[in-house]
């Protein structure tokens, strides 16, 4: 019988990747994915910015996650007469993480308005349905050299608080059409 289970194991078993970590994003399909050595390990559904307000194309390395975000309004145009909301609030845009890649206006973050998700609809920044980004973040710290135990994210989010954490390996990002 053991030895059924190891060929068993052997030919329906995940894979094994390995390599670099890396990130790519589409805003004309609107998704992200995260790839270890070439080989797509995560794929995510994305809001991007609108056409007024386009997510930024280019090459870039994310290594700051906040958890627990307060949100802030940009010195913007759109943002005029908007007041900051503590972490937590219902009218905070950020929810549960924000994980940036242009700081300090763009990052990839939570959103309540899971409406939005495959629309371009964003001030800029890639929107995920929360549990997407509380993965993604968690997966990038692991992966990126900050990992955390569940006792972690439960005390941070129980504190009510911001939580920074830097990634000592930045993860590449690409951001095309």
């Amino acid at each position: 019988m053991s030895a059924l289970l190891l060929v068993l194991n052997f030919f329906f078993a995940t894979p094994v990747v390995s390599g670099p970590l890396t990130m790519a994003a589409s805003t004309q399909k609107k998704i992200l994915v995260v790839r270890i050595g070439g080989h797509d390990v995560k794929k995510y559904d994305t809001a991007v910015g609108s056409k007024k307000h386009p997510t930024p194309m280019g090459r870039f390395t994310v290594r700051h996650i906040v958890w627990n975000p307060a949100w802030h309004p940009p010195d913007a145009k759109w943002a005029k007469g908007k007041t900051a909301k503590p972490p937590g609030h219902p009218d905070n845009p950020m929810k549960v993480v924000k994980i940036f890649f242009q700081e300090p206006d763009y990052y990839i973050h939570g959103t309540d308005d899971e409406d939005s998700i495959g629309e371009a609809a964003s001030h800029g920044c890639l929107r995920m349905r929360v549990s997407d980004a509380y993965d993604l973040a968690r997966y990038l710290m692991k992966q990126g050299g900050a990992p955390k135990d569940d006792a972690w994210f439960q005390q941070v989010m129980e504190a009510g608080k911001p939580a920074d954490v830097i990634l000592p390996r930045g993860v590449p990002f690409v951001i095309g059409r």
